[in-house]
């Protein structure tokens, strides 16, 4: 091995293409668990992420659910703290300059609970210097239809995209809920109408009690699970989405460490977010990006680009490719 490639091991390109965003690293912090970036800025250099993306965003000023808001569990946490934000023009005014500051892509996440508002939101955040993308959450229930969650229905989740794409000229990345039979169908519907790239997976829904009190243990009674339980899923998600679309996917879900986003990335997602571990470690973030690169490089991997999507689906045992219970898979291996 000559020098220079024990210096380029030593040392290998984390950058990524994410549809029309370049980002510096794979790895961005999620919406939720990282405030509008100030609020991390005392535990690292902000500038060393991938990106941000910020609390979600609401068209007026949110105060969220009542306490108890948060319930810890086994490898988990469940929150219900009902989207508390300081609301768009707030947001523009008192939050975006210190993030603009940063040169670091950083991505508006919004919610509304009718198109229309979803559309509104869109125009407002559109064109805004220091805004690099729009993440739209539609894990969250449309009033005029019954309280129905518009992720969980692949027309209504096209319809928010089609909505926002109508609106914003910007980059768009559609946040998909685990809580649905067919994840990879409502991926579909929502890049048809108009989403650059997708990130699973949101929260799944949950609940905890406390047998003493005999009371839920969330003022909201159910909450959204959170933390390194829910990895496998995430995981299994983000592969299905994978597979059925053609843009590139952002894995979320219980990732702690660098080898759980380098996971993420092996089954072919093109960056990961950090959610909930923030809350244990703030600087975690900065601490998977140098496992992730201090792995490639013990590996002789140049660049992040050639592990992303790597995966051998092939049966452990040759003489079992037969057998293999999922079909697409065997398909592929013929």
């Amino acid at each position: 091995m000559d020098e220079n490639t024990t210096a380029s091991n030593a040392n290998p390109d984390l950058s990524v293409q994410l549809g029309p965003l370049r980002l510096k690293n794979p790895v961005m912090a999620a919406s939720g668990t990282f405030g509008y970036g100030a609020e991390y800025s005392d535990f690292f250099d902000l500038r060393e992420l991938g990106a941000i993306v910020v609390k979600g965003l609401s068209l007026q000023p949110r105060p969220g659910n009542p306490p108890p808001r948060l319930a810890e569990t086994p490898a988990g946490l469940i929150n219900a703290i009902g989207l508390e934000n300081v609301g768009v023009e707030s947001f523009i005014r008192e939050k975006l300059p210190f993030l603009a500051q940063l040169q670091v892509p950083v991505i508006a996440n919004i919610f509304g609970n009718t198109v229309d508002e979803y559309a509104e939101l869109a125009s407002r955040l559109d064109g805004i210097p220091g805004l690099a993308a729009i993440e739209i959450n539609i894990s969250c229930p449309n009033v005029k239809e019954g309280g129905m969650v518009f992720g969980t229905d692949p027309s209504m989740a096209a319809g928010v995209v089609q909505a926002v794409r109508r609106t914003a000229s910007m980059p768009i990345i559609t946040k998909l809920t685990p809580n649905v039979t067919r994840i990879a169908q409502i991926a579909r519907a929502v890049v048809d109408a108009g989403s650059d790239m997708i990130s699973c997976i949101n929260t799944i829904a949950a609940m905890a009690v406390d047998i003493f009190s005999r009371r839920p243990k969330l003022a909201n009674i159910v909450g959204g699970l959170s933390g390194p339980a829910i990895k496998p899923i995430a995981l299994r998600c983000t592969y299905e989405v994978v597979q059925a679309v053609h843009c590139p996917v952002i894995g979320i879900g219980g990732i702690t460490n660098a080898t759980d986003a380098l996971e993420f990335l092996l089954i072919g997602a093109r960056a990961v977010q950090i959610g909930t571990a923030n809350f244990v470690r703030p600087s975690v973030t900065r601490e998977v990006i140098d496992g992730m690169r201090r792995f490639l490089g013990v590996q002789g991997i140049h660049s992040v680009e050639e592990f992303i999507g790597t995966l051998d689906t092939r049966c452990l045992f040759p003489f079992a490719e037969e057998a293999c219970p999922i079909p697409e898979i065997a398909d592929k291996r013929a």
